[in-house]
């Protein structure tokens, strides 16, 4: 889900980085720059001129009612399918699949693998991965700049929720996107599909669990599922992926003087499975690994590395720096 326009600038940083794999297979470049002749404009400058975008207010408006009445049908059946897919959706999906694996090439995958998880990001109703891709890699280029699509620098509840309601939809501006912002899924027919279909695996999940919820439960088992296992499961992850724009560039510690504010964040790791690590990523952005240190939990991290053991992930890249002398990536 999204707001507006901006562009990117610079290249994203270099970044020094060690295999948890194969240690002789050459390292991925870090590249997805984009030139000034092909920029477009984010952030809220460009954005809430034009107006809040009472598409995206709705929905957002309707998840949340939704997820209120979640909490009138509880039970445990229910919070378990919601755990569940919890877990796919922004585990896997977003932390796993969009950030790390399509934004960043931190690690690779078959493409089957790829594809599924990509699957499971859509169900997050975060957009599509070219949109969620492009948009990622303008707030890396611009990070806590003008120009940034979320950046607290413009307001806590702008970076946090407000940037997503302001603003023409970019969802189906595919080609757009990506041309500009991500030429690599810009050549994958799947991600070119699902980009422009992003909202039906979500459709069919709700249709599924108002089935399964009906079949074995009657019509209030199935408005309960519906309404756990997509109204206040999505509205939970949307708010946990917003707090990583938000959260982790307003509070925590910074191991790494980088350029923007961002910083490490426990509690938004517990939310995410990691991805509240966020000075470590902004400072080694194409390590698979965030969490750098045996207390910075990293689930994320964890789930790609069962994948390497099984033979479905490789070249996974993780960050290397001195840990008596911190310094971000190309420094």
């Amino acid at each position: 889900m999204a707001s507006a326009l901006t562009a990117p600038t610079s290249s994203a940083p270099e970044t020094n980085l060690t295999k948890c794999t194969n240690p002789r297979e050459s390292t991925p470049t870090q590249a997805h720059a984009v030139s000034a002749r092909a920029q477009i404009r984010m952030g809220r400058a460009a954005t809430v001129g034009e107006g809040i975008n009472w598409m995206t207010l709705g929905a957002v408006v309707v998840f949340h009612l939704g997820a209120l009445g979640a909490l009138f049908l509880f039970s445990w059946q229910r919070l378990a399918v919601m755990a569940v897919l919890y877990v796919l959706a922004i585990n896997v999906g977003i932390g796993m699949c969009y950030h790390r694996l399509l934004t960043h090439r931190g690690y690779l995958t078959p493409k089957w693998v790829e594809y599924l998880m990509t699957l499971c990001a859509t169900l997050s109703l975060e957009g599509g991965p070219i949109f969620w891709v492009s948009t990622h890699r303008v707030h890396h280029q611009l990070s806590d700049q003008e120009g940034d699509p979320h950046t607290p620098r413009e307001g806590g509840w702008w970076a946090h929720a407000g940037w997503v309601l302001f603003g023409e939809a970019l969802h189906a501006q595919t080609e757009l996107l990506a041309s500009r912002y991500a030429p690599d899924l810009g050549r994958d027919r799947f991600h070119v599909w699902l980009s422009k279909y992003h909202w039906l695996p979500i459709t069919l999940t709700g249709v599924a669990l108002l089935a399964g919820g009906w079949y074995f439960g009657g019509p209030l088992n199935a408005l309960g599922m519906v309404l756990w296992g997509v109204f206040l499961r999505v509205t939970l992850g949307l708010h946990a992926t917003w707090l990583v724009n938000s959260a982790t560039h307003l509070w925590g510690s910074r191991r790494f003087e980088t350029r923007d504010d961002s910083r490490n964040s426990w509690w938004v790791a517990l939310l995410t499975g990691g991805e509240g690590w966020h000075n470590n990523h902004h400072a080694h952005p194409v390590s698979a690994r965030h969490g750098l240190t045996w207390y910075e939990i990293d689930p994320n991290f964890w789930g790609i590395w069962i994948l390497s053991k099984i033979g479905l992930a490789r070249k996974i890249q993780v960050a290397k720096f001195d840990p008596a002398n911190p310094r971000p990536a190309g420094h």
